[in-house]
């Protein structure tokens, strides 16, 4: 059976976990690891995820969920030390705050997953849905994942979004999220793990339908001026800087008119 691993990074989140955490509980599909990753925190964090750990080792006892809580060295370096422990066929990071949308949403991800004869996806992708920190519906999120996915498509920003991003792990031990970003190091992980695909003819799979509720107001929102100069650093080392610039240009001719 395929085994997904759900890698969760928090710090200082006892306001918004909880919602996260129940929705993988809820998960249906059996064969599922989820992996806290805690930053130290001092909010009651660590205490909300030890309570998950030990409900759901009484309710799904086939989940393993695992917490570790330590100093990191941010948001990436927290990441990569989720993706070193993660034991799965495909992983997914669902931040805090952000949660898996219906019961069945890892069945639909494993479904997409056994379709496929020959090569697995290399990456299995969907919609996102926005939310505020009350769980209300703001939206569809407005880039919206292409059919046809490649590393390249990114050019025309980050098209899917990476909580909806459920790379094959063997991919993704290949790639180490660069941490000398501090908020689009995602988008150059997703990149890189797509031109990996690329190399092997490995597919890149599209689900129709929304695969996580994505809190509005997470860090990449907040500190958005930073997250785009960073963003523009990882397009023009991914395509060159002609293209990057002939592209940021067209991003804001394109926010004009949709004025």
């Amino acid at each position: 059976m395929t085994k997904i691993s759900i890698v969760t990074i928090t710090y200082n989140a006892a306001d918004v976990l909880r919602v996260t955490l129940d929705s993988v509980l809820r998960q249906h599909h059996p064969c599922l690891e989820h992996i806290i990753v805690d930053g130290a925190s001092i909010d009651g964090t660590v205490d909300i995820a030890n309570a998950y750990k030990t409900r759901s080792a009484a309710e799904v006892p086939e989940h393993e969920v695992s917490v570790v809580s330590e100093p990191d060295k941010g948001l990436y370096d927290a990441m990569n030390k989720g993706l070193q422990r993660a034991t799965g066929d495909y992983v997914c990071f669902l931040n805090a705050g952000d949660w898996l949308p219906s019961d069945n949403t890892l069945d639909l991800v494993v479904e997409m997953a056994a379709k496929i004869t020959g090569i697995k996806p290399a990456v299995i992708y969907g919609d996102t849905d926005l939310v505020d920190k009350d769980g209300h519906f703001i939206g569809h999120r407005r880039l919206s994942p292409p059919e046809k996915l490649t590393w390249r498509s990114f050019k025309q920003g980050m098209l899917v979004c990476h909580q909806a991003f459920y790379a094959r792990m063997d991919l993704a031990r290949q790639v180490e999220y660069d941490t000398r970003y501090r908020f689009s190091a995602d988008v150059d992980w997703c990149i890189r793990v797509m031109k990996l695909a690329e190399k092997e003819k490995a597919p890149l799979c599209r689900i129709d339908a929304v695969l996580v509720n994505y809190l509005h107001e997470g860090q990449t929102t907040k500190n958005h001026k930073k997250s785009l100069r960073e963003r523009f650093d990882v397009m023009r080392r991914h395509y060159g800087l002609v293209t990057t610039i002939a592209m940021h240009g067209w991003f804001v001719v394109r926010a004009f008119l949709k004025r």
